[in-house]
């Protein structure tokens, strides 16, 4: 929403992968490190390993949380033992049998990668909506894999009639 302005989240859209009573847990997916918002909260940031970087680019940033530690969401094509099912059309899986699985080709069709994730606590994120800093609506496979990730968040911001017409007015 407008008023949300954390440098983290703000013009972020988060895909919720896990909710229950002990909290939350989401991915942003529209943010790459290559993004200059990114840039600037993360200026010195490097990704080291050149093989994950040549197979899986661009490489996302997925929340301010563990971001040592890689998330894929992906399509449903793909699971293991450790795979979540989060929506119809969408798992998440965090261990190395999936890249081992995309480098051999017997891998998801459709992945983003993303490094750290966005947690609430207990009832957290139920207080965020109660004040109306988050919108929900539908995510489709086009949206999160084909779409522009520069024009995401404008495009659900108007599937809301929010009109942005400049600035940093925000919605998360």
């Amino acid at each position: 929403m407008p008023h949300l302005s954390d440098p983290y989240f703000a013009r972020s859209l988060v895909l919720i992968c896990d909710h229950d009573e002990m909290g939350a847990m989401g991915l942003i997916v529209n943010k790459s490190f290559e993004d200059e918002s990114v840039k600037k909260i993360f200026p010195t940031l490097i990704i080291n390993d050149e093989a994950i970087k040549e197979l899986i680019s661009p490489i996302y940033f997925g929340g301010p949380v563990e971001l040592e530690s890689g998330f894929l969401i992906h399509s449903t094509d793909f699971e293991s033992e450790e795979t979540l099912s989060v929506t119809p059309d969408f798992s998440m899986t965090s261990n190395h049998l999936i890249i081992d699985a995309i480098q051999t080709g017997t891998g998801p069709k459709q992945y983003k990668m993303m490094l750290g994730y966005a947690g609430w606590g207990p009832g957290q994120l139920e207080q965020e909506i109660e004040n109306g800093d988050w919108l929900f609506q539908e995510l489709t496979p086009e949206f999160l894999f084909d779409a522009d990730d520069s024009g995401k968040w404008l495009t659900a911001a108007q599937n809301f009639g929010i009109n942005i017409a400049s600035g940093t007015e925000g919605i998360a």
